[in-house]
């Protein structure tokens, strides 16, 4: 499936393959004032264990914020809220109300509707800079493309960029510290990215030289190939992997749950569907793959000490 991209000057849309999508496209809206939660006064202490927060100011490559644009809120918030165990909150800082999830105290990402009805569902994760005009500098240089950016004041700047084998990210750069953390994920947080892609080499060749990803591990998946596991410190952030034929570059996120069977469950009862899964893989963890309603991939993950 070619990657589709439609951009205003004004910032309008932008679009892309997701992993999981089937033969869809996600595409993304970046106007709006969606971001502007990230540094609102007050939600950079959402967590209680601050050995657990390493907020080094704007770090590069931190997965920040995971946000879903669905067809029907309603429908997304009660059935993520049910598997994940989070709620939801408005915050009223931006030119229209914007509802973010809530972990407990802390808000780990957000949910609004489609401003479009043509435009599918799908999440888009967010990495931070301290830097995006250098950072979109590589992008361009390094073969990948910048579908769109904004500037929101007293907020920060970001962008949604494609690499060059068409997965679909954005960046910030926030005038405060970054959201997020770099310690191990709790229970209710987004704990595993994967990147499913055309060329692995590439792809990897791509995001470490922009984000400064450093590989963690490998393992050999026979015919599928190397996986290939990155971070940015102590912590593991995700893989990377060839793609099956015929399925198109794009990103997984997963949610970590107490119990990766209890939430696959859930899922099916609550409409949705199991792409994969539950497994155990290597280390002891649980895994599945899930499509909720709204046709939006996803996935949930238990660690075996759970």
């Amino acid at each position: 499936m070619a990657i589709r991209a439609m951009i205003t000057k004004s910032g309008g849309w932008v679009g892309g393959g997701a992993s999981g999508c089937d033969d869809l496209a996600c595409d993304w809206p970046i106007d709006g004032p969606r971001l502007e939660f990230v540094l609102a006064e007050g939600w950079v202490d959402g967590i209680h264990e601050e050995d657990r927060r390493d907020m080094s100011n704007k770090p590069l490559g931190r997965f920040s914020w995971h946000e879903v644009m669905t067809t029907d809120t309603d429908a997304a918030r009660s059935f993520y809220t049910k598997i994940t165990g989070w709620g939801t909150t408005m915050w009223d800082g931006g030119d229209k109300p914007y509802e973010m999830w809530m972990n407990g105290e802390m808000p780990v990402g957000g949910l609004m509707e489609l401003p479009a009805p043509e435009v599918p569902p799908c999440w888009l994760a967010y990495l931070s800079t301290p830097d995006i005009d250098a950072t979109l500098a590589k992008v361009r240089a390094l073969g990948g493309s910048v579908m769109g950016e904004m500037q929101v004041p007293e907020v920060g700047r970001f962008a949604v960029i494609s690499d060059p084998q068409g997965g679909v990210i954005a960046v910030i750069e926030s005038e405060g510290d970054a959201a997020g953390h770099d310690g191990p994920p709790a229970v209710g947080e987004f704990s595993w990215h994967e990147l499913a892609t055309t060329d692995r080499e590439a792809a990897w060749s791509f995001y470490s030289e922009i984000f400064g990803w450093e590989e963690t591990d490998r393992m050999d998946m026979g015919e599928t190939g190397i996986y290939q596991m990155f971070g940015r410190g102590a912590h593991p952030l995700g893989g990377i992997m060839n793609a099956p034929p015929g399925v198109p570059a794009g990103w997984m996120i997963y949610v970590r749950v107490p119990d990766t069977h209890a939430a696959a469950k859930v899922v099916t009862d609550l409409g949705g569907r199991i792409l994969h899964g539950p497994v155990e893989v290597p280390g002891g963890d649980h895994i599945a793959h899930c499509m909720d309603p709204q046709g939006v991939a996803f996935a949930v993950h238990s660690t075996a000490g759970d």
